[in-house]
């Protein structure tokens, strides 16, 4: 698949948030922290999936996405763990959650004054209005 190489933060945030809905990844959001002043980060991009190759796969497709566009690779963790990795770009960091773990964490509460965005059919980001409940209170 090739992308763009993006020339923002936010232009990466939608980058890899679109490698994700390529992938099939549930529930992709885009949170800008970057007027949140204690924020660790400028964007995150939240999503869950299904399995843990599902996982597998959307870091594999960042990360070669990433090379083939001669962009730093990010900094990954828990790899090894079936729940939640984590790819840091330092201004941009990717939460690849299974969903048990996103309703636990929940980190789109936890930073709940970031914007929050989706990703168009088109591939670009709309801002939406956050919801305070996680996603298994959604689905009740």
């Amino acid at each position: 698949m090739k992308l763009g190489k993006p020339r923002t933060s936010k232009g990466l945030a939608v980058f890899c948030a679109r490698i994700a809905d390529i992938k099939i990844a549930e529930n992709i959001q885009i949170l800008d922290l970057t007027a949140i002043e204690a924020a660790v980060t400028d964007y995150f991009v939240i999503c869950s999936c299904l399995s843990e190759a599902q996982m597998r796969a959307v870091n594999n497709e960042i990360s070669a996405s990433c090379r083939m566009n001669k962009m730093p690779q990010p900094r990954v963790e828990g790899e090894e763990s079936s729940q939640w990795i984590i790819m840091d770009f330092f201004d941009v960091v990717i939460h690849l959650f299974r969903p048990e773990a996103r309703d636990f964490y929940q980190l789109e509460r936890l930073w709940g004054d970031a914007k929050f965005f989706n990703i168009s059919p088109d591939g670009k980001a709309v801002r939406f209005k956050a919801q305070s409940k996680s996603t298994s209170e959604k689905k009740k």
